[in-house]
């Protein structure tokens, strides 16, 4: 089964590789972290279509811009109008091969109307798969997470769940990845450093 790079070395190798192409990843994130990131650094490795539901298309790109780490170029298209995955819909169809498609942030389409939903996430899928792309959707963590979620996690082909806490002194992030299709979910978390890019954290904890 060919492999996707997620443009992050340390976690594609703990993957075996990368993520199968034709896959949805969701990647569940608090509101104030740095998950974000995670897509800049998926931008490096093929052409990117992101779809931003509440930022401008312009804020997206002036963070990747300011980003100091690496980035790709990837076109960027506010979805976040009067109706989001229509126009969502729309675009993902016009995908080519092999290429990646972030959703920056998926709750906004989480509160369509459950079937509606379903569809859209069935025709993502479908697309992936026969595009031989990867989907990745950030999904904030939270108390206003929206109902579909759910399906959003069980639609998934692999979960990414990072937490972050503050442990006195020291911001604290550990990726978990509990559902991974295809492949073998990962036993343990990987704790990360999230600054400049997303890096492995070789710090040791002290109980």
């Amino acid at each position: 089964m060919s492999r996707l790079a997620t443009g992050i070395d340390v976690l594609d190798r703990q993957l075996g590789g990368g993520i199968p192409a034709g896959s949805i990843v969701l990647l569940a994130a608090d509101p104030a972290s740095q998950s974000e990131l995670f897509l800049h650094e998926l931008t490096t490795t093929r052409g990117t279509l992101w779809l931003t539901t509440i930022r401008s298309a312009e804020a997206v790109t002036d963070a990747l811009e300011r980003n100091p780490g690496p980035t790709g170029n990837p076109t960027v298209r506010d979805v976040g109008g009067d109706a989001p995955l229509d126009t969502a819909s729309s675009l993902v169809r016009d995908l080519p091969e092999g290429a990646n498609l972030v959703i920056d942030v998926v709750d906004v389409l989480e509160r369509s109307e459950g079937a509606r939903y379903r569809k859209f996430l069935n025709d993502l899928q479908t697309h992936m798969v026969n595009t031989r792309g990867l989907t990745v959707l950030h999904g904030l963590k939270g108390e206003s997470v929206p109902d579909n979620r759910d399906l959003t996690e069980h639609m998934a082909d692999v979960v990414f769940d990072l937490d972050t806490k503050i442990d006195g002194s020291e911001i604290v992030n550990r990726l978990a990845v509990p559902k991974f299709r295809g492949g073998r979910a990962l036993d343990e978390t990987i704790k990360l450093r999230l600054a400049e890019r997303v890096t492995v954290d070789t710090s040791r904890d002290i109980a």
